[in-house]
């Protein structure tokens, strides 16, 4: 469930301040009431996970320099003023300094209601948006996000950081669950654009009029801004575009087209055919396909990246382990190999839904890998594949599995691994070397 957005009533007059409070609230908000402002600007900051609702005409500090002071301390943190009858000039002159929108006493709640909504759901956005501008800005980030060691991913992390600063419009194809919108959000963020908006639009998600108005528009008054033009200047990603109609490629060739280049707008086309008789080149008209798929990423199915089967999988239970308060179930050796060798169609979606199994089944003390393997094969035994792979592939991704695991636990003890593991200190140093562990990374 969604956490509320926190709202900020500042007003003078208790009454007022506690009847505003007590409408929010009623309507889901998780409200927090200030006398004045002063008081207000002790708890607001950048990333208040709210909005403000002040009255403009205050003694101390009225609400036009709380205004200001908030735009100070972040412009994009909505601010609903509240105004008598003859302040409305006052009011007006407050959205040009910045505020989100004004009411006028005497006010209809509804209405207060309405413009809280759209001002926690704008603030969401920019705070969502935020956040994950910061995390994958940040390499080490990035890198924990794009999971596994195996050589298919590194060629993909490479893709990633040569495409994302090439700044062309780019394709990105891959079975479901591979993580394709993921990799988008990473070319993104280390492009030059990163500081610009990042708008996603799934194009099989609406019918051929409510596609037209989203993606181009023009919008009626209760829907967002068209995504072509909410993007302008920064990154617009088309997932599924395979689902666009003729009518809806020829109007995106002719946006595009007029953009001229560099591109005001980037590209990110997202495809997710699955049928094996039809390709994202077939699907879409042939002047449009090549100038998508002019820098292209082909993301690898998650049974093509060997021992990062495991390195996910551990990842994961561990997470759910802490968000359940429970142990991170242990993987026994023919475990680890019926993981490798299971075929993932869900690829990493479907390992991770099976990490939280596992995990919620090892809290009750039953179950078993296999068994989630063959419920998510509709009860019959999931077919296996090893696809060449020699035993001791196996073996070298299950022992590094151990080691990793081991070193977690212990936080980065070499002496309590080498106890656990029978391991003398060179043998333990050498294989953690072999498989690229760090014990700076489990301190």
């Amino acid at each position: 469930m969604t956490k509320a957005m926190k709202i900020a009533v500042v007003d003078d007059e208790k009454d007022m301040r506690q009847s505003i409070s007590q409408w929010l609230a009623l309507s889901g908000f998780d409200t927090e009431t200030y006398a004045c402002a002063e008081d207000a600007l002790k708890v607001l900051t950048s990333d208040y996970p709210g909005i403000v609702v002040s009255d403009i005409k205050m003694p101390g500090m009225d609400g036009m320099q709380f205004l200001r002071k908030i735009k100070g301390l972040d412009s994009t943190l909505p601010v609903i003023m509240i105004t008598g009858h003859g302040d409305v000039p006052m009011a007006v002159e407050a959205m040009r300094i910045g505020a989100y929108d004004f009411l006028e006493k005497p006010f209809n709640p509804d209405r207060m209601t309405e413009l809280a909504k759209k001002a926690t759901n704008a603030r969401r956005v920019t705070l969502d948006a935020r956040m994950l501008r910061k995390e994958l800005s940040d390499p080490t980030s990035l890198m924990q996000k794009l999971i596994g060691t195996s050589p298919a991913m590194e060629r993909l992390r490479e893709d990633i950081l040569d495409l994302g600063q090439a700044d062309g419009h780019v394709l990105i194809e891959g079975e479901t669950g591979t993580g394709k919108t993921l990799i988008a959000h990473a070319l993104h963020a280390v492009s030059a654009r990163a500081s610009k908006k990042f708008v996603i639009l799934s194009c099989g998600a609406f019918d051929e009029d409510s596609l037209t108005r989203r993606l181009f528009g023009p919008a009626n008054e209760d829907e967002p801004i068209p995504a072509m033009e909410e993007a302008r200047g920064g990154t617009l990603v088309l997932e599924d575009i395979e689902a666009l109609s003729p009518s809806h490629q020829s109007r995106l060739m002719t946006a595009i087209n007029e953009q001229g280049t560099p591109a005001e707008t980037r590209i990110i086309a997202i495809c997710n055919l699955q049928e094996q008789d039809k390709t994202c080149e077939s699907e879409l008209r042939s002047d449009l396909f090549y100038r998508l798929a002019a820098l292209r990423i082909t993301v690898p199915p998650l049974r093509a990246r060997g021992e990062d089967i495991l390195s996910i999988f551990t990842t994961y239970t561990e997470q759910f382990a802490d968000e359940y308060g429970c142990d991170t179930p242990q993987v026994s050796a023919q475990e680890a190999a019926q993981l490798l060798q299971a075929p993932w169609p869900g690829n990493v979606r479907q390992l991770t839904n099976v990490a939280e199994r596992a995990v919620l089944q090892s809290r009750r003390g039953s179950g078993t890998i296999a068994s989630l393997l063959m419920a998510d094969s509709d009860e019959q035994p999931p077919t296996m594949t090893t696809e060449g792979k020699p035993l001791k592939e196996f073996v070298e991704a299950f022992e590094r599995m151990l080691i990793d695991n081991t070193m977690r636990r212990h936080k980065g003890s070499i002496v309590a691994v080498m106890d656990e593991l029978c391991l003398p200190r060179r043998t333990l140093n050498e294989k953690m070397a072999k498989y690229n562990l760090q014990r700076s990374d489990y301190l």
